[in-house]
């Protein structure tokens, strides 16, 4: 299995290489991109969901200490919040690390061809941190719903407006990193918004 992951990675890295040398940048930006994401769920993801669990929910279980709301049991990915007469466990597992949400920015971000080199790095750690923070905020209001609701706000806290203020938080960042910079840098003609700006 692992021999067919190599020969697909060469092939990809052949089909972009040919993309490249035909100048075709939206090609190469959707391939790259899809591809690059597939690649990192295939060889990264196992490595780096574990820990990462761990670590939000290490995160959130100190800002869940600082309210009193929950604790937390970061070497388990678990936080545990009391109410009366029963208590609700939360496991931060591989849908709650994050890990997907981060893999999909980076594929995007290194194949969007706006950016320089530096440029590109500097954006992927304040994209990792950016999501990792909104992930964070997240499960805190999971948590604080359940907290002042009781385990019947389980379901509204976690699959609707725990997610929402998640993608929100997300759609702020895309439009920064992506829609802004695409906006400012481009060129009709003779015309270019970032050139007038700076002058």
């Amino acid at each position: 299995m692992f021999i067919l992951q190599v020969l697909c990675f060469i092939v990809w890295l052949y089909i972009l290489w040919v993309c490249d040398r035909a100048k075709l940048k939206f090609h190469k930006f959707v391939i790259g991109s899809v591809g690059a994401f597939v690649f990192m769920l295939i060889w990264i993801q196992k490595l780096v969901t574990a820990p990462l669990t761990k670590f939000v929910a290490y995160v959130a279980g100190v800002v869940g200490e600082l309210t009193g709301m929950y604790d937390s049991y970061y070497e388990y990915s678990m936080l545990f919040i009391p109410k009366n007469t029963a208590a609700v466990s939360l496991c931060v597992d591989f849908e709650c690390s994050g890990v997907i949400e981060m893999m999909a920015f980076l594929a995007l971000l290194w194949f969007f061809d706006v950016y320089s080199k530096k440029e590109k790095i500097k954006y992927s750690l304040m994209g990792i941190v950016f999501i990792f923070g909104a992930n964070v905020i997240r499960i805190f209001t999971i948590c604080f719903i359940i907290y002042f609701g009781g385990n019947n706000w389980f379901y509204f806290a976690h699959s609707i407006f725990g997610r929402l203020i998640f993608y929100v938080l997300t759609v702020i960042l895309y439009f920064d990193v992506f829609t802004k910079a695409q906006i400012k840098r481009q060129k009709i003609g003779s015309f270019s918004y970032e050139e007038e700006k700076n002058e």
